[in-house]
């Protein structure tokens, strides 16, 4: 018989992607925007401006999805509509009007992320996966959440404004799909180990992306 493999490779590594950035995820979801935003205690502006600073973050993203293309494994995570660029520009002009562009400009803390993703997302397949898994799981899952909750904050009708969370297909069905690929990537351990410290990375830079906002914005983190 073979020599026993280490329990750690063992384990599904969406399962130990998940629980090895818990505590990350947690911090990001109890952030003082997030938390007004959770609270129905952002003025509508003020959740737009969100918006606005994750376009740029997506279309980075985005940008290194093409650039994976040749990656077999990598290009294998941009499952067909699961892209939120253009959602996001059809959200912005529901809320800033045809010239958005002109309008919306990154700050200091989101420039800092997309400084991050040119980094790490264009060659090294690995930190492309990262970057992507903390954006786009977040979408599938607690996103949905969110939009139910702006559509009815704010009155919304349509998908109006909260298109960047609307998919083609069922989230579950992508969500499902998305871990099981990551449990079937070829990586080996030091390379699954990079790929969990990235993702701390990602929640670290969206964390200060939010953080950011909360300050520019006057969000009072103890209403």
């Amino acid at each position: 018989m073979g020599e026993a493999r280490p329990e750690s490779t063992l384990e599904r590594f969406s399962i130990r992607l998940r629980a090895a950035t818990r505590t990350d995820h947690s911090d990001n979801e109890h952030s003082a925007y997030m938390s007004a935003l959770l609270d129905g205690r952002l003025a509508r502006e003020q959740y737009a401006a969100l918006v606005g600073q994750l376009y740029f973050v997506y279309d980075l993203l985005e940008q290194a999805a093409d650039r994976m293309r040749r990656d077999a494994v990598a290009a294998s995570f941009d499952l067909p509509g699961l892209r939120r660029r253009e959602a996001l520009k059809a959200d912005l002009e529901f809320y800033y009007g045809p010239d958005w562009a002109e309008r919306v400009q990154a700050n200091d803390a989101t420039r800092r992320y997309c400084d991050r993703l040119r980094e790490v997302c264009f060659d090294w397949p690995g930190g492309f996966v990262a970057h992507h898994y903390t954006r786009y799981l977040g979408d599938l899952s607690g996103g949905q959440a969110i939009a139910t909750l702006v559509t009815r904050t704010y009155g919304l009708s349509d998908d109006d404004g909260v298109r960047f969370y609307r998919f083609a297909e069922k989230p579950k069905h992508l969500k499902d799909r998305y871990r099981q690929l990551l449990d079937e990537a070829p990586w080996d351990e030091p390379e699954r180990a990079r790929i969990i410290e990235e993702v701390k990375v990602a929640y670290r830079l969206n964390a200060e992306l939010t953080a950011r906002l909360a300050h520019d914005l006057r969000i009072d983190p103890a209403a």
